[in-house]
């Protein structure tokens, strides 16, 4: 670590501690060639998870934007938040696991999808409508049928 006053390479470590959030070590070092002390933090880096979107584009994954997808689907629906925050946590547990820190919409949406049908087919539908862009009644009647074979 290179001492802010003098420029020196060579330091010691005085004091070192976790701060307050638990993100990150503060460290007290003191320089050996001048004798004065100063403070560092070490964190890790945070490298975030990207979603790839229909158009190519690229944005950072944001927890919250899914979220308020998944309320309105299930707005006026007997789904628990503690439920909807288990879809996500798959996702993000998903993500976790793969060495690319990347996934497409697609496959975000067809992992919501699989387990909004299990929670409750209406939200499902709700869902299905927005992120698969039912364009008329014909594909919305459809995907409707698909569930009443499945039941059946």
């Amino acid at each position: 670590m290179k001492c802010p006053f003098c420029a020196e390479l060579k330091d010691r470590v005085v004091d070192s501690r976790e701060s307050r959030d638990g993100h990150a070590v503060r460290r007290r070092r003191e320089c050996m060639a001048c004798g004065r002390r100063f403070t560092t933090y070490e964190e890790i880096e945070d490298i975030p998870f990207r979603v790839v979107k229909k158009d190519g584009s690229r944005q950072d994954f944001d927890r919250r934007k899914l979220l308020l997808g998944l309320h309105k689907a299930c707005e006026k629906r007997p789904v628990a938040a503690r439920d909807l925050q288990e879809i996500i946590n798959t996702v993000e547990h998903r993500l976790h696991e793969q060495e690319e820190r990347e996934m497409t919409t697609t496959e975000i949406g067809r992992m919501v999808m699989i387990r909004l049908k299990e929670l409750d087919q209406i939200a499902y539908v709700r869902f299905a409508s927005v992120y698969r862009k039912f364009e008329d009644l014909d594909a919305f009647m459809e995907e409707l049928n698909k569930l009443v074979r499945q039941r059946g």
